[in-house]
């Protein structure tokens, strides 16, 4: 990366400030001396956009309030996706920020600078920017320090540009994986994804960029898979499942954002349940960050959940219930003048609210921040560096599902690369990377990013001589005029890859991604067709899913000679894909989310009660095709030596120590996962529950012991007074997966009930010895 230019924007680290009280006398005289349209200006966003960049959900419904000269004269306080709404020269659009920052310095009564807030969930959104895999990617690869490094390289980008806020991560919880933004999601099970989660934010964070958590909460538990959807959990869910990564993200990584969910639960709009943002969020928990909304989540509550008569209404409803920050813009916030000024609203809400934006401005140093020094004048968004964790993080993320002896393909064979999805670059990144979220909307403004597709990939890989090719089909039509052809290469060919799965859109436009939910799980369009048709060949078929959500493929698992699923694994994934069939790679993802049987079966999760699981009371099968955690490897792993004590007080800590061994002839990474199973409890419990996973890499014939410390409290539950305590009783406890137990035993919690507390430890520790 290009070196940046010192910003006078660069925060100090909050608990490094040892003058914490003058910092809060700063703050409240600056709040003294604001006129009611000043302290409702640092409540709102502005978007500068043009007409046709949809990039968010009912966007046409909003006009904007004007230009932005006329938006920020009492200040601002944000500026909403000053690159990620169009393609923009990154250095020009920074001169232009910089001059925008420096006119509110100077020209305003205050002189404060706005906070620029961008999306980064697949990398910084921004044309030339690093795609990196989708979240579905991290949680196959289960490696929390690299994801915490990508989450580094993206903060320096944006920090550089003067960004101070990214939206992201999304710690929802997959739930039905027929919700269109599975994608943009980590797992089905809550430690994974806090896990991964918290080391995102801990990486943003690092370099001075605030990450705001999305989306709290319950948004990913919507009837149907359906977005927007009515939310329907209970109490017990929301607090043993939905709120976990929240929870640890706040607590263990010091997140100092949240955006809220559109979600309603139970009928009430999170957006204006003050149990939620403020009784969860800041009494239990202590968050003492700004609450943002989802863009134009507060006037949602008007014109979608009818909560609300009119905007004005519903800017009370949200701000008392805990919403700080109206975004994208201030079409209902800015209401709040009026409301203040004909007594409807006690003018202390509004200072609660604007204390806290201006504690945050504080901490990113923008309140000291003059704008008189220059911006960047080069920067490279896509560094060797970037590109090295890239394709590190996409390597590690190739879930081998099944092998037939199949892989790795020798390099002497011919092989006939077919599908929608093996010549196009967009298959490769999610809903919210830049070329898919933006671009798609520019469709004359190249790429700007090198991304070889699996065809590219392929040749380089096996040699262009033995690589043939043909599309067979489009992802999401029933166009099957390219079938012949497939068949004709297939039949030429000593083994065919075919490439299939998803294309991430918006709204509608796209097979996954925002807005984009399916009532089935079968392959869009007719690629399943396509598949049967080249396995009617004769000739061996490795399936490579090319996916943003599990599809019900387990006809494939039985027929196919391989199946390989990669999660959109960003701008450096073919060359991992063509690595794992090459054998160059050793695969070693493992699945984040169940592998589904049927739609029919949703929704599932690895988590469910005995109760759950069928059998003889039902005709309908919930087994999945494969389970959570579920990954082969081109190498094989012993487990010996499973040790834990006999007892262990309900407010202590477990260890626990496996002997793990490759006893294979290649090197390769096992993912060590422990999971138990409370036998007897107050509530019903999980059959299988995820309590500790470890990456390791060995060489053939190396053994490490791998120590796991596990506080008791990953067995907390909610109990029937919905009270989270860890109960005393037996633990059944295995190393495997979650379907499949390499060696068990058996551990007694013993003592009185203990509750948890936000001071409760919440992760488990690793050591290693070789």
């Amino acid at each position: 990366m290009g070196a940046p230019a010192t910003t006078p924007t660069q925060p100090q680290p909050r608990h490094d400030r040892s003058d914490r009280a003058a910092g809060e006398t700063r703050v409240r005289e600056l709040l003294g001396r604001m006129t009611i349209e000043e302290k409702v200006a640092q409540l709102v966003g502005f978007w500068e956009k043009e007409d046709g960049e949809a990039v968010a959900p009912l966007q046409g419904e909003f006009s904007g309030v004007g230009r932005l000269e006329d938006a920020s004269r009492h200040g601002l306080g944000h500026l909403t996706r000053a690159y990620g709404t169009r393609p923009v020269d990154a250095v020009a659009r920074a001169s232009w920020l910089w001059k925008f920052q420096a006119d509110l310095v100077t020209g305003t009564r205050l002189g404060i600078p706005a906070i620029v807030h961008e999306e980064c969930l697949t990398g910084l959104s921004a044309w030339k920017a690093a795609t990196f895999p989708t979240p579905l990617a991290w949680g196959a690869a289960f490696d929390p320090d690299l994801v915490g490094e990508m989450a580094a390289a993206i903060g320096a980008s944006m920090r550089a540009l003067g960004v101070h806020q990214g939206l992201s991560p999304v710690l929802d919880v997959i739930r039905d994986p027929r919700w269109g933004r599975v994608d943009e999601c980590i797992s089905e099970d809550p430690y994974v994804v806090g896990t991964l989660g918290t080391s995102y934010v801990r990486g943003l964070q690092s370099q001075g960029v605030h990450a705001a958590l999305k989306h709290f909460v319950g948004y990913s538990a919507s009837r149907a898979g359906r977005n927007f959807a009515p939310v329907h959990a209970g109490p017990r869910e929301l607090a043993d499942v939905l709120l976990l990564p929240f929870e640890m993200a706040i607590l263990d990584g010091d997140a100092r954002s949240v955006m809220h969910s559109y979600a309603e639960i139970d009928g009430v709009p999170v957006a204006a349940d003050p149990t939620m943002l403020t009784g969860v969020l800041r009494d239990r928990w202590g968050f003492d960050g700004t609450v943002v909304a989802d863009y134009f989540g507060v006037a949602f509550l008007n014109l979608l959940h009818h909560v609300a008569g009119d905007h004005a209404e519903a800017a009370v409803q949200a701000l008392t219930a805990g919403v700080d920050i109206e975004l994208p813009t201030g079409d209902a916030y800015l209401t709040l003048v009026e409301t203040v000024r004909s007594g409807r609203l006690d003018e202390a809400v509004i200072d609660r609210s604007v204390l806290r934006v201006l504690r945050q401005k504080l901490e990113l140093g923008l309140l000291d921040a003059t704008f008189t020094d220059e911006p960047v004048r080069s920067i490279d968004l896509d560094s060797p560096e970037h590109r090295a964790i890239a394709r590190r993080l996409a390597e590690e993320s190739i879930i081998l599902v099944s092998n037939q002896e199949a892989l790795p393909l020798p390099a002497d064979r011919r092989v006939a690369v077919i599908g929608p999805n093996a010549d196009r670059q967009e298959a490769l990144f999610g809903c919210y990377s830049f070329l898919n979220h933006v671009l798609a909307q520019h469709p004359d403004v190249e790429s700007g990013v090198e991304a070889p597709t699996v065809l590219d990939a392929m040749r380089v890989e096996f040699g262009a001589e033995r690589v043939s090719w043909a599309r067979g089909c489009d992802v999401d039509s029933d166009d099957r005029s390219g079938f012949g052809e497939a068949v004709a290469a297939a039949s030429g060919a000593d083994v065919a890859v075919l490439v299939v799965g998803d294309h991430a859109g918006l709204f509608g436009r796209g097979t996954v991604g925002e807005g984009c939910d399916r009532d089935d799980l079968e392959l869009p369009g007719v690629q399943r067709e396509l598949v049967e048709r080249v396995l009617a060949t004769g000739r061996p078929v490795v399936l490579v899913l090319l996916t943003g959500r599990p599809y019900a493929v387990g006809w494939a698992l039985a027929r196919c000679a391989a199946v390989v699923q990669a999660f959109f694994p960003g701008e450096e994934g073919a060359g991992a894909i063509a690595g794992v069939l090459s054998g160059r790679v050793n695969p070693s993802g493992r699945m984040p989310v169940s592998l589904p049987g049927s739609a029919g079966a949703q929704p599932y999760s690895y988590l469910h009660p005995a109760l759950g699981e069928g059998s003889e009371v039902t005709n309908l099968s919930t087994t999945p095709a494969a389970p959570f955690g579920h990954g082969l490897s081109y190498t094989t792993f012993e487990y010996a030596d499973l040790s834990v004590p006999a007892t262990v007080p309900t407010d202590g800590t477990i260890p626990v120590t496996v002997r793990v061994t490759n006893t294979g002839t290649r090197a390769g990474a096992e993912v060590v996962q422990l999971y138990g199973h409370d036998l007897v409890a107050s509530v019903t419990r999980p059959v299988a529950q995820l309590l500790g996973y470890q990456r390791v890499q060995l060489e053939p014939g190396q053994s490490v012991t791998v120590e796991l410390a596990v506080p008791t409290t990953r067995l907390a539950f909610s109990d029937r007074s919905l009270t989270r305590i860890v109960e005393p009783g037996d633990v059944e406890l295995w190393v495997g997966t979650s379907a499949h137990r390499h060696a068990q035993t058996r551990i007694t919690l013993t003592g009185d009930p203990t509750p948890v507390t936000s001071a409760s430890p919440r992760w488990t520790t690793t050591t290693l010895h070789h």
